[in-house]
């Protein structure tokens, strides 16, 4: 069956070259944690090797063999569970649920967000800006002058727009593409940031823990990318007394950034988790001297720490 990865098939015209090179041309600027595409069209793990790296041989052949591990693809099931209708003072609208499962295996961690039809038309202008060539046989719901809050519409509607999600995770360089991994985790980081800037710290927790899941899932061929999120989860749990749940928290984020030491949130991240290891007892030597062998590499006029840095993130 042809698959819109593949030559002949309906959500790539041409061979997958064709969709690869597009998207090195025209991909937008993809953010501070996701890098540019690289050669094979996607977003480059490559590039986030530090060129300083202290690393040895036998470290460097590990962390490779790692990220070979993490670069296998993640396949995820969508599926539009429920609609409703909510009314407001002056607009009407309906909600969708959707639900976002890892198949082949039990997931434990499925991941439940609800997004109106307009945020799925904004998705599509989006990627119709990148992606026209990409996605061009993709069929987007259209909206109806009536009959929009009918039952039997909404659940047209709600089938529609799951066979839509399905088939533009089915093109590596859509699934892949800043615009559609921001549809389904931007505004819930948004949310989150925002709490954890006015000190809602179980609030901003309670968001970053329901949204990390599906983030790390979508971001594994660039780990670098859920490691702002695994920050802001750090600072809410120190800043709520729990040093054990922020070291803990850290100690991913420090994963993500192997043979990355010029990465902006390594060195404030270091310099946090010395902190962190002090106060639990923990060996803080080891991750002193890796703080201060980044510092020699790359010396900076005034270290920002780990909130000032973090507290930046989805601002607007």
């Amino acid at each position: 069956m042809a698959s819109p990865e593949h030559p002949g098939s309906p959500g790539c015209m041409g061979p997958i070259t064709q969709c690869t090179a597009r998207t090195q041309q025209e991909a937008p600027a993809t953010g501070p944690d996701l890098p540019h595409p690289g050669p094979d069209g996607h977003l480059d793990t490559h590039s986030g090797l530090s060129s300083n790296s202290s690393m040895t041989t036998r470290e460097l052949q590990q962390y490779w063999q790692n990220q070979k591990c993490r670069w296998k693809h993640v396949k995820l099931l969508f599926e539009i569970a429920s609609a409703r209708i909510e009314e407001r003072k002056v607009s009407k609208f309906v909600v969708y649920q959707i639900i976002v499962i890892q198949t082949g295996s039990f997931d434990n961690n499925k991941a439940v967000l609800e997004r109106r039809y307009s945020d799925f038309a904004k998705l599509q202008k989006a990627l119709l800006k990148t992606f026209r060539e990409e996605i061009e046989d993709v069929e987007f719901p259209r909206k109806h002058l009536t009959g929009n809050f009918a039952e039997e519409m909404i659940c047209e509607r709600r089938r529609a727009l799951q066979e839509y999600l399905g088939l533009l995770y089915a093109i590596r360089c859509v699934r892949r593409s800043r615009e559609f991994l921001d549809f389904l985790t931007r505004p819930e980081l948004r949310e989150a940031f925002g709490c954890l800037r006015a000190g809602q710290y179980p609030r901003a927790l309670e968001l970053l823990l329901r949204v990390l899941p599906l983030q790390e899932k979508l971001t594994a061929h660039c780990p670098a990318a859920a490691v702002p999120a695994l920050c802001a989860v750090l600072l809410c749990h120190r800043d709520l007394d729990r040093p054990a749940e922020a070291f803990a928290a850290g100690e991913r984020a420090l994963q993500r950034l192997q043979a990355r030491e010029g990465h902006r949130y390594y060195a404030p991240l270091l310099d946090a988790m010395v902190r962190l290891a002090y106060a639990l007892g923990k060996d803080f030597v080891t991750l002193q001297e890796r703080l201060e062998e980044s510092q020699l590499r790359r010396p900076t006029p005034r270290g920002i720490t780990l909130k000032e840095l973090t507290v930046r993130e989805y601002l607007h």
